[in-house]
């Protein structure tokens, strides 16, 4: 019966994904360490695990790692500001052993494989409900005044200009030591409501309302001012790198808002205080990726219903959506229920334009392949290889053609060879390059993604030389940092 299932499932899978490959989609996945699966792990088993979870997802096709580095003001990188992770070593405040960095171990293993590392922090919560103790270094340790206590946690206090300085100082140091590709928030802004719980922030209100009459309307300015300096941060120090918000699934419901979606659950802008389109609208994030994790035919939050609502809403910038693997095959199809929802949620994926890719919640579930998830996603889905949507509003001028693109014989085999293009400063400079490869008589159409062989930021590539008797065109093309393309560079060669 099982295999009968799958059989099934493949067959629908493969049908609906007929559709042309996308060449350019966001393919990423969330590595958490806040649920504790790398606590207190030695550095070396640390690293096979994390080697082995970034092997797979290349392999499934992800181009995209978010990797959670700093859970409750602390951190799983070497920081002069924050403690290290109880998350990565047991105890807050003490450093792996033997030592390591994983946020550079992670840049640089992504890298490697034609991955883009976001490295993703929680801003305001400084103690999740599991911490018993903190460091003595700790900002709530040192700083006692500028968090308050929630439902067994401690939040800095959105209120506070000091916090965003000092959240914003974090970030700073993150972008100037680390090649991240790009630096990622969640849905954490106030906390999320808690029965019997109130936020105590009405004294500091009354003596800074900035003039602002209601309290609510407050803390969405306050977590707006927070929003742009963060964007403004991040852009001052490198462009090039995309600042990304993932927020609750829900904005708001029509109930209260006729231009909220035709739902009945949670809202980010009444309770999490988070007016997530003016950030969109104003480009004060580069990319969104809403976590709509309910299933299809959810009688509150209708799966079909938000990716809709998100993509008509908030398309003045890239919009992703945030998958849950687990719920999505737990769930079956509402239309054809020996399968579960992975084919219709991928179809209307396609269906909607402004749907510029996915982020798995989260990474283990696709390595482990739950629901054979992993599996289409290599065979189906993400098969074909996709560089990364363009974002113009950052940069939207390509590098110049490669140079001297030639095949030589070597001691290690038959390799392409090229040189970089000429270019000065990050927004022409070659980052990365493209290889694509056709048959002699075929049109070398650089459009489509099932002719790519490789994107590596090597200026060489082995070619796989049989007999001499094939005749194939080479094509190479670079890419900038944000992975706009050159023009094609071609070469015939003999394998």
């Amino acid at each position: 019966m099982k295999r009968l299932y799958i059989s099934v499932l493949m067959s629908v899978m493969v049908a609906i994904a007929a559709m042309a490959q996308q060449k350019r989609e966001f393919r990423g996945a969330w590595i958490q360490c806040v649920n504790g699966q790398f606590q207190g792990m030695a550095t070396d088993a640390m690293q096979r695990t994390l080697a082995y979870q970034l092997d797979e997802l290349q392999k499934d096709g992800a181009n995209a790692i978010i990797f959670q580095v700093r859970p409750e003001c602390d951190a799983l990188y070497e920081s002069r500001l924050e403690p290290w992770s109880r998350f990565l070593t047991g105890v807050q405040g003490r450093p792996p052993y033997p030592y390591w960095d994983p946020l550079k171990w992670m840049v640089d293993e992504c890298h490697k494989r034609g991955m883009e590392l976001h490295a993703w922090i929680n801003p305001y919560r400084a103690k999740t409900k599991g911490t018993t103790e903190l460091a003595t270094t700790h900002v709530a340790i040192k700083h006692p005044e500028r968090v308050f206590r929630y439902d067994g946690q401690y939040i800095m206090n959105p209120g506070l200009a000091e916090n965003r300085e000092y959240i914003c100082d974090v970030v700073a140091d993150i972008v100037r030591r680390y090649d991240i590709d790009g630096l990622h928030i969640d849905d954490y802004f106030y906390p999320y409501p808690a029965a019997g719980e109130t936020i105590p922030d009405e004294n500091l209100f009354r003596r800074n309302s900035n003039g602002i009459g209601n309290i609510a309307d407050w803390r969405r300015y306050n977590v707006n001012l927070f929003m742009k300096q963060m964007h403004d941060t991040i852009a001052s120090i490198k462009p090039w790198v995309k600042f990304g918000v993932s927020p609750f699934g829900i904005y708001r419901n029509k109930s209260v808002d006729p231009n909220g979606s035709n739902t009945r659950g949670l809202q980010n802008y009444d309770d999490l205080y988070a007016d997530v389109l003016l950030w969109v609208n104003n480009g004060w994030v580069d990319y969104c990726v809403p976590q709509i994790y309910w299933q299809i035919g959810h009688p509150t939050a209708d799966y079909e219903t938000l990716i809709g609502w998100w993509s008509r809403n908030a398309s003045a910038r890239p919009l992703f959506i945030g998958e849950d693997v687990e719920r999505t095959v737990k769930f079956p199809d509402t239309k054809k229920p020996g399968i579960h929802q992975m084919p219709a949620k991928m179809s209307l994926h396609a269906k909607h334009p402004n749907v510029g890719g996915t982020v798995l919640w989260y990474a283990k579930a696709a390595v482990d392949n739950i629901g054979n998830y992993g599996t289409m996603l290599r065979n189906v889905y993400w098969k074909t290889p996709a560089l990364q949507p363009l974002m113009p509003f950052i940069d939207h001028k390509a590098p110049k053609k490669v140079r001297k693109l030639k095949p030589v014989w070597t001691s290690d085999g038959y390799l392409l060879f090229w040189t970089a293009p000429k270019g000065h400063g990050w927004q022409n400079e070659a980052a990365r390059y493209v290889i694509y490869r056709f048959n002699k008589k075929e049109k070398t159409d650089i459009s489509n993604p099932s002719k790519i062989v490789a994107i590596t930021s090597d200026t060489f590539y082995k070619l796989p030389y049989n007999n001499g008797k094939s005749d194939y065109v080479y094509v190479v093309t670079a890419l900038d940092r944000l992975q706009n393309e050159s023009k094609e560079k071609k070469v015939k060669v003999k394998l």
